[in-house]
């Protein structure tokens, strides 16, 4: 069987603010981002089966993806977890996710990398990611750049 490669688009909401950052970005802000998760590796199911052919069932790479990343981060708020904030603004607005990184789209991006690795079957490996902040601005991450 030959090697192929997946992908699946995402697209989520979310504010973040850059602690201490010189720049706009340390204020709270929003984006749309658009996540797209590319797969690797052959296809296992054998003739006769329902999922003959498949590398992964797209319906089980969009659980994976939104368990692990979509239904926590979207339309939530994201700051470093040393960030300024009261209880009372995560009590008030309820989706405030802290991180243990500056949330900028590259540490986005790496953590959404080892998140969904982790989550992937036997057999089917992560590729790439490419995560757009903006329509015009993205970053890519590699499986094998990151070996």
């Amino acid at each position: 069987m030959p090697t192929l490669r997946l992908t699946k688009e995402f697209r989520f909401e979310g504010a973040h603010a850059l602690t201490g950052y010189d720049g706009k970005c340390r204020h709270i802000h929003g984006h749309s981002y658009i996540l797209y998760v590319t797969v690797k590796g052959t296809p296992s199911n054998p003739d006769g089966t329902p999922k003959s052919g498949m590398l992964i069932d797209f319906t089980d790479l969009k659980k994976i993806v939104n368990e692990r990343i979509i239904d926590r981060f979207d339309h939530a708020l994201i700051l470093r977890d040393s960030a300024p904030i009261s209880g009372e603004i995560a009590r008030a607005y309820g989706r405030v996710v802290t991180v243990p990184f500056q949330p900028t789209c590259e540490n986005l991006i790496t953590h959404f990398a080892e998140t969904i690795r982790t989550g992937l079957p036997a057999g089917v490996t992560l590729h790439s990611l490419r995560l757009h902040e903006t329509a015009t601005s993205y970053v890519e991450w590699f499986g094998t750049d990151n070996e």
